[in-house]
């Protein structure tokens, strides 16, 4: 008897799952499938393979900028609409192409969740192959920044979960800010105003690191102004294996740009540093923003060294940590922002 209660009692426990997943989308949503930077694109055989489907390929096969070696956005997956299958649809970015002449100007929809968890699909309707491929090079960028985006925001919710609380606690200490890391950075050197923590690895190194100064005026956010900053900090930190030896920026390859974290301003920068009299180096990015109440600048930048291997995904796993950090005063966020990608639409 009591055993039959107990099954009585699991199959009522299933059966409200089950009443609760229909009437709560999302319940039992399968997680989403592919690797990070993963795209599949679902499109007709013959528009695929005309100038149209083309120039999507080309959007997607960008190469990511500020990396010593091309390495390319995406990886890019195909599949006619007839073979979108119940498997396909579990991959976590897809493009869908619906050229119709129901349609009377080109547009993007975009969608999340639909049919696994994490998963964002971008649904781009035109009336004709022609203002399909026009209207995807015009937005080119946009195309890029949201499944970028939507890759952040993934690495933003592992580091949520599972970060470095012993890094977190010796930043928040020194600067009374709160940064999440991944836990494999272990390693860790503090200087006046500044910490850099690493995995300290020969290969595959990751690093973080943040350091500040006082705020005098707009001028600091000039491109030459962060690359002397960066430099004489750099300089005074982080040595080389032997004297005289210390990592630089490579300046001709630094770009910046302004960009919202956390709904204030801050200078994105990304480029390659070197180590002065020796062959080190790789690809870093940093963001630079202004600590009101502390009236001082603080920069936090990621950097890798992963000499004859590819950096795309390490240096942008990294680059997630950097929209984590909190500054005195402003509300942390778990995600970066994309609504103002959609909104363009």
């Amino acid at each position: 008897m009591k055993k039959f209660l107990s099954y009585l009692g699991l199959a009522i426990v299933v059966l409200i799952a089950f009443s609760a997943c229909k009437g709560r989308k999302g319940i039992l949503t399968p997680t989403a499938s592919g690797r990070p930077y993963e795209i599949l694109v679902v499109v007709k055989l013959d528009l695929w393979e005309a100038p149209a489907g083309r120039a999507l390929y080309d959007v997607l096969d960008t190469d990511v900028p500020g990396l010593p070696q091309s390495e390319r956005s995406f990886r890019i997956m195909y599949t006619s609409p007839k073979d979108f299958d119940s498997t396909l649809k579990l991959i976590r970015n897809i493009i869908i192409v619906d050229v119709s002449d129901i349609y009377t100007k080109a547009a993007f929809k975009f969608s999340k969740d639909v049919y696994a968890s994490p998963q964002m699909i971008m649904t781009i309707q035109a009336p004709n192959a022609k203002e399909f491929e026009t209207f995807v090079e015009a937005n080119r960028q946009q195309i890029i920044d949201f499944f970028t985006k939507a890759e952040m925001n993934r690495q933003m919710a592992l580091l949520e979960r599972k970060h470095n609380d012993n890094v977190a606690h010796k930043v928040d200490s020194a600067f009374g800010s709160k940064v999440w890391l991944p836990a494999e950075l272990t390693s860790s050197k503090q200087g006046k105003d500044f910490f850099w923590a690493s995995t300290n690895t020969a290969s595959g190194n990751q690093n973080f690191v943040i350091y500040s100064y006082p705020y005098t005026d707009k001028e600091t956010f000039t491109k030459e102004y962060f690359i002397h900053k960066r430099d004489s900090v750099m300089q005074a930190n982080i040595p080389g294996a032997q004297e005289g030896m210390y990592m630089t920026t490579d300046a001709v390859t630094v770009e910046t740009k302004p960009i919202n974290v956390q709904g204030k301003y801050a200078q994105e920068a990304r480029g390659l540093w070197r180590v002065k009299g020796d062959f080190m180096g790789g690809p870093f990015v940093s963001h630079t923003r202004v600590d009101t109440i502390n009236n001082r600048v603080v920069t936090a930048e990621v950097f890798v060294y992963s000499p004859n291997k590819l950096k795309r995904n390490l240096i942008r796993m990294l680059e997630a940590s950097l929209y984590t950090l909190k500054l005195p005063g402003v509300e942390a966020t778990t995600n970066v922002d994309t609504t103002e990608i959609e909104s363009k639409n």
